[in-house]
């Protein structure tokens, strides 16, 4: 048993002298984690794995994904903002997991204040879409629709305070007609009863309706953006119908832990954009409906304070308040 020692102490030395041998960048950072607030296989989980893959030949570091579902994106936003600032533990968030649950619930564990911007990286329009055995086929002509039959337009939502539910209250406030949100577990459930005549009105992205559409089942009356999709040159956009106030989409971006360095938050902030930037990435955004919108700490910083102004008030003035 005296006779291991001396081969252990051997081995331990050799293996410092092997951590010396290593180039310092290494060692010297541990593997970053991006933790997605969603269930894997969806949408925002796939495009974080393409994300770390790039990000990680773009860094020379190990990035793993980190998937934290749960409480509408407030378990993954929790678990970030308690994580250290160190550039290891990075948010994949958006517009529901942080902006909308910190002007909607005054309990939570974080704020705005919990973070630090790091990126801006895509968005997303939402749609203005009938069934098409309403026999609607323009804005005017669903407000029209709404009075002559003195009913509310049903949308379908998932949930109260999620984007849908609140840009039916929008819609309500701008085209004064009457809305009634009916929640759904999932975007097909609420598509299906559009479809069965329980609902009029269905807000979903481009990409869960082109197939309804080219079936003629369903038509999309306009996206809820500035300017035409050039992926989608026939469906008109809000503002050129002259509907500007009717403009939103939702945002996906990178959050950090409050107090990362500024230089570590720049190193990680250029990688993501970079990939988001190839063609590859950007390609990925058009089959799934998004629109690439990049930029650093900045931007998503005033996509934050856009978001206080635009949603915040909305909530404000209906009064909603959620636990």
């Amino acid at each position: 048993m005296f006779g291991l020692k001396p081969l252990a102490r051997i081995g331990s030395t050799l293996a410092a002298l092997a951590a010396l041998a290593l180039p310092l960048g290494a060692h010297a950072e541990k593997p970053m984690s991006i933790i997605v607030p969603y269930g894997a296989g969806g949408l925002n989980d796939n495009f974080a794995r393409v994300l770390a893959e790039g990000m990680s030949k773009e860094l020379g570091r190990t990035i793993i994904v980190e998937n934290k579902p749960g409480a509408n994106g407030i378990i993954g936003a929790s678990y970030v903002a308690r994580a250290p600032a160190d550039g290891s533990t990075i948010l994949l968030g958006g517009t529901g997991p942080l902006s909308l649950n910190v002007l909607l619930r005054p309990n939570l564990p974080f704020g705005f204040d919990s973070f630090d911007s790091v990126a801006m990286l895509f968005e997303g329009p939402l749609t203005i879409t009938v069934p098409t055995k309403l026999g609607v086929q323009s804005i005017p002509e669903l407000v029209e629709y709404s009075r002559k039959n003195n009913q509310p337009l049903r949308f379908g939502t998932l949930g109260p305070g999620s984007v849908t539910d609140l840009y039916g209250l929008l819609m309500a406030k701008e085209l004064d007609v009457k809305m009634l949100a009916v929640p759904y577990k999932t975007v097909p459930a609420a598509l299906i009863d559009m479809l069965g005549g329980l609902g009029e009105v269905n807000m979903a992205t481009p990409i869960a309706l082109l197939e309804h559409q080219k079936a003629g089942s369903v038509k999309i009356l306009a996206l809820t953006t500035e300017q035409r999709d050039p992926a989608l040159p026939d469906i008109p956009s809000v503002a050129e119908l002259g509907y500007p106030q009717l403009r939103a989409s939702y945002w996906t971006a990178l959050h950090a832990p409050k107090g990362t360095p500024p230089e570590v938050v720049k190193k990680i902030s250029d990688a993501a954009i970079k990939v988001v930037q190839t063609e590859s990435f950007r390609e990925l955004l058009r089959n799934n409906g998004q629109l690439e919108k990049t930029g650093g700490p900045d931007a998503l910083d005033a996509q934050l304070e856009t978001d206080r102004k635009y949603w915040g008030q909305l909530i404000k003035d209906n009064n909603i308040v959620l636990d």
